[in-house]
């Protein structure tokens, strides 16, 4: 099952719909967020038991608005 993740990015350019791109996780004691490597955008939050199984997936789509640049990226076996 593929499950959809928005990512928060400040600039645009920094990915292309259909690229592949890889993840870092980030824990804290009660939450997880994940980042676009090389620190392209950033996740939300979510619980623990939310974590990501995959470490990478492919740029579904990127959105301007008057807050910044929003990735969706799908994940696949999640």
């Amino acid at each position: 099952m593929a499950r959809d993740v928005v990512f928060k990015m400040e600039r645009p350019g920094l990915v292309e719909v259909g690229q592949w791109v890889e993840v870092s996780e980030s824990v804290t004691p009660f939450n997880v967020n994940y980042m676009i490597e090389p620190a392209v955008a950033m996740s939300g939050l979510f619980k623990l038991n939310d974590r990501l199984k995959s470490n990478g997936g492919v740029v579904k789509a990127i959105e301007e608005n008057d807050r910044g640049y929003y990735v969706t990226v799908t994940f696949e076996n999640d």
